[in-house]
């Protein structure tokens, strides 16, 4: 399991609820200097296609490199789901948006052996330990922390 300290989980815990804000968006705008806030509204963040038929955008950190990272993930409705995989390190999970659906174990069966995560859950993925997800009816959007790099390796499914 990886450590992660009190810094880094505050880091994390902030930036799960100030993307939930995000989603909401701005009761009231204020001049705010650069040097001690800077901020992207929902419509400044570029998704960009992972190939795979979702998206993602980079907020902060580098999911390449080694340290903290926050990432957005958009997962595209129509059954679309990850096969089943590992990460090296712990990922924080929040859903923003949608309702987003998490299997664990070798035994790919999205239809029978996925739980539903609405908005506002929040999920922990454990490092080394096996699971799958992904977007059935509907769009979902998640804000993702961790501590990279974020590898993610295959593994083979049982029958």
């Amino acid at each position: 399991m990886t450590l992660i300290t009190r810094r880094d989980a505050a880091i994390a815990i902030g930036a799960a609820f100030s993307a939930r804000m995000l989603v909401a968006g701005p009761a009231n705008a204020a001049e705010l200097d650069p040097k001690a806030v800077i901020y992207k509204l929902p419509d400044k963040i570029e998704l960009k296609s992972t190939g795979n038929g979702n998206a993602s955008a980079t907020l902060a950190g580098d999911p390449t490199g080694t340290g903290l990272y926050v990432v957005m993930n958009k997962w595209l409705k129509g059954n679309n789901f990850s096969r089943p995989h590992f990460h090296p390190h712990d990922r924080f999970i929040t859903v923003l948006q949608g309702t987003w659906w998490v299997g664990s174990g070798k035994k790919f069966d999205p239809a029978n052996n996925t739980v539903p995560m609405p908005v506002g859950s929040f999920v922990t993925h454990f490092g080394g330990q096996v699971h799958w997800d992904g977007a059935k009816d509907e769009d979902a959007l998640l804000l993702i922390v961790g501590m990279g790099p974020a590898a993610s390796t295959r593994v083979e499914e049982e029958k």
